[in-house]
Parts: C-alpha cells; structure tokens; sequence
C-alpha cells in the first residue's frame, strides 16, 4: 500500500459501516489518498470545520445526525465536493443528494475500482486541471470564472457546488449550441461518471432556480425538447 503523501488531497469519509469504511479506505490510500474517517454526523461535521479536507464521501444513513442533515450544513457555507453513499438504489435518494448539492452518489454496495474513479474525476474538475476551457465568460449580468470557481449574477456572487457551475461554464462556452444529456455527462463528468441522465437535469433545474428572470439581460438555459439543453444568447 502507497504512503499517503502531504501534496495528496485529503478525504474524509463518513461511514458507520466498518465494513464499507475499510474497503474504501484501503482502495483510496491504495492511490496514495490521505483519508480521515468519521462515523457520526455531528463529529464528522467538527472533523470537517478542522480540516477541512478536499473532497467528502458521506454516508445517507448515520447516527447522530444523518447525511442529508450533514449535506445541507456543509452547503451553507462551502461548496467542497461531496460524494454521497445510500444502500438504497431509489432515484429519490438520488435526486434528493443532487438537489441538496450533492456532486455524485454511489449505491452501497459498491466496487472500490468504481469509486476511486468517481473520486478521481470529481477531484480533477474541482481543482480545475481541465486545460482547453477559456477561464471567465461575460453575459450581461453574468460572469462566471473557472479557475476560482465563482459565479457573479447581477453583481451579486451565487453560491454553486462545482458540478453545477462546471455544467452551467460548459454551456456557457459553447454558446447556441445544443448538447444531449449524454454528451453533457461525457463533457462535464467525464468518462468516469457512473450516472444517467437524469442527474443533468436536476443541475440545470438548480441552476435556473440560482438564476432566475435573466432573459431580460438577453442570454437563458434553454430546453431543446427531444434534445437537451443550450445556453442560447440572442
């Protein structure tokens, strides 16, 4: 097993389950990961506030506090990336994480080769190592910045977990043009991504929940019926 090394990001998951917990802990530190557990919602929520660490894997069901309460705290006030466990494959588990500010979920149980993909993908656009993208995009009333991951509407800046201002840059980059949710989770989750496509319209149901009557300023997240979506400027 590889040495946690310091320049590696730190995790910190939160599990009850000593079984799952051990499994994921040994394949992340496998990729030289440095991992802090927790098993409780409150003292995972002290864990975080310490650290804090990069990424978060968090488990649905806790004692203490459970992940949805855990999720909601952490979105207050930070927009870290978080990977959220349920041991129950229902698309209202799902959705509810996504809706909350989730950026991906896994359903318990899981391979670990699957969740050290999803935990690499997820990094890697949260700390903003895609090349070929221009860095800030400008609309009337809207600027958005890539690599300090910000979002200013109206000149007021709008809190987003990076899955949605990653969908909502890519879309914004290729003005006009129409992307099936398919190609929007190739795009912006990557190869890597274990999802359907439903998680592409629970982000862009959020996104225009974040920025709202903006058509006036000349630019809307359109829908494109049988399609997808575009970011369509006039």
């Amino acid at each position: 097993m590889k040495e946690p090394k310091d320049t590696q990001p730190m995790i910190l998951l939160i599990d009850d389950d000593e079984n799952i917990s051990h499994l994921a802990r040994l394949y992340l530190e496998r990729e030289g990961y440095c991992i802090k557990t927790a098993v409780r919602g409150d003292e995972a929520l002290a864990v975080f506030r310490r650290l804090p660490p990069a990424l978060i894997i968090l488990d649905v069901m806790l004692p203490g506090m459970d992940g949805w309460q855990v999720l909601r705290t952490i979105r207050q006030s930070s927009s870290i990336p978080i990977i959220m466990l349920t041991a129950k494959d229902e698309t209202f588990d799902k959705v509810l994480g996504l809706e909350l500010g989730a950026d991906d979920y896994m359903t318990k149980p899981f391979d670990g080769k699957e969740l050290t993909a999803r935990v690499k993908a997820v990094l890697r656009r949260s700390q903003g190592t895609d090349q070929d993208k221009p860095d800030s995009l400008s609309f009337p009333g809207l600027t958005i910045t890539f690599s300090q991951y910000e979002v200013y509407y109206r000149g007021n800046r709008v809190e987003m977990p990076p899955k949605e201002l990653e969908v909502l840059h890519f879309l914004a980059s290729h003005a006009n043009m129409v992307f099936t949710r398919e190609q929007l989770l190739e795009q912006v989750w990557g190869y890597d991504f274990f999802g359907d496509s439903r998680t592409v319209d629970v982000h862009i149901k959020r996104l225009r929940e974040k920025l709202p009557d903006c058509e006036p300023y000349g630019w809307h997240i359109r829908t494109v019926w049988g399609v997808g979506y575009k970011f369509e400027v006039k």
